[in-house]
C-alpha cells in the first residue's frame, strides 16, 4: 500500500475542502441538515454554517433509538457556534414496518425522519444529509428513501470519503470529534426480525455505556438474537488479553441480564453489522 506524505494528505484535503465549500455555496435556498450527531453531519453542518449565506438549519430527531450522548453533542455545538437547531419527533416508531425490523428497517427510519423534517420545514424545503462516497458501496436501504425525497448530499457532489471526513473534522477545528467511532442508532443492534422495542434499546444504551465508562472504549456493541445477549468489544481490547479484566466484563453484563431476564450468551471481537441479516435481495 502506498504511503503518502502528510503534506501530500494535506493538500487533497485542502482541496477538497474548497470544492465542498463551493458545493455548499452554490445552493441559493435554506437547507435542512439532518443532524444525527455522528461526525459527517456535525462536520456538514460546521462548514456549512461557515460559508452558506442562505439560511443552514440543524434538524435532530430526539427517538429511544439515537443515544442521548448524540443528542447531547449536537446541543452543545449548536450553542457553542450559534447553529439554528430543532429537534423533532422522527416518528419511526409510529411505522409497524420499522417495529417489525425487517432487512430493510433504515429504509422506514429515514423514510419517516425525511417525511418528519418535510412536515416540520414544508413540503419543498431541501434536506441534506452527511452521505459519503464508501456509504454507496454499502447496502443502505435508507440511501432509497433519500432518493425518494430529493434528498441532497453534498458529500457526494464533492467526492469525500469517510477518511476524508475525519481529516475535515479534524481541519474544521472539532478536535477528537474528528475521531468519534461510528454509532448507528442503537436499532442497529437487534438482530434482524427481532421486534424494535423502547425497553430493548434502553437495556442496550444502559450496557454499552457501562462497558465504556470501565473499558475506556467506546467502539462496544451489545447485540439482541433470538437466543439472548452478546457482547462485542474491540479485538485490541484489554478483556481479551486479561482475563480478570474479561471476567469483570462478563460479571458486569451477566447481572445487566439477570436484572432484565435475558440470557448472556458470550464476548466476542466486534463485528460491523452482525445483527443485520440479510436473508433477501432488495434493491435499493
Amino acid at each position: 500500500m502506498e504511503v503518502r506524505p502528510k503534506k501530500v494528505i494535506a493538500t487533497v484535503i485542502s482541496a477538497k475542502l474548497t470544492e465542498l465549500q463551493g458545493v455548499l455555496k452554490a445552493q441559493p435556498q435554506p437547507v435542512y441538515i439532518a443532524l444525527s450527531g455522528g461526525i459527517d453531519s456535525l462536520t456538514l453542518m460546521t462548514i456549512a454554517s461557515r460559508v452558506r449565506t442562505a439560511p443552514t438549519i440543524a434538524m435532530h430527531a430526539i427517538s429511544a433509538a439515537v443515544p442521548i450522548e448524540a443528542t447531547e453533542r449536537c446541543r452543545e455545538l449548536s450553542k457553542r457556534h450559534d447553529w439554528t437547531l430543532e429537534e423533532i419527533d422522527a416518528g419511526e416508531f409510529n411505522n409497524k414496518q420499522y417495529i417489525q425490523n425487517p432487512v430493510n428497517r433504515c429504509y422506514y427510519c429515514k423514510s419517516s425522519l425525511f417525511e418528519s423534517i418535510l412536515a416540520k420545514a414544508g413540503a419543498d424545503c431541501l434536506i441534506a444529509t452527511g452521505t459519503n462516497t464508501d456509504d454507496l458501496g454499502d447496502y443502505r436501504p435508507g440511501l432509497k428513501a433519500a432518493r425518494e425525497k430529493n434528498v441532497w448530499q453534498p458529500y457526494v457532489e464533492a467526492g469525500i470519503s469517510k477518511n476524508m471526513i475525519r481529516q475535515l473534522a479534524s481541519a474544521s477545528g472539532l478536535g477528537g470529534l474528528a475521531q468519534l467511532p461510528a454509532q448507528p442508532c442503537l436499532s442497529s443492534r437487534i438482530e434482524t426480525g427481532i421486534s424494535i422495542n423502547v425497553i430493548d434499546l434502553r437495556f442496550i444504551h444502559r450496557v454499552e455505556t457501562g462497558l465504556s465508562g470501565y473499558l475506556g472504549a467506546s467502539d462496544i456493541r451489545c447485540r439482541i438474537v433470538n437466543e439472548g445477549v452478546v457482547v462485542q468489544l474491540p479485538a485490541e481490547s484489554q478483556a481479551f488479553s486479561d482475563s480478570a479484566v474479561y471476567d469483570v466484563v462478563g460479571e458486569l453484563v451477566g447481572k445487566l441480564c439477570a436484572d432484565s431476564n435475558r440470557e448472556f450468551l458470550r464476548i466476542e471481537p466486534y463485528r460491523m453489522g452482525s445483527a443485520f441479516l440479510r436473508t433477501t435481495e432488495i434493491s435499493q
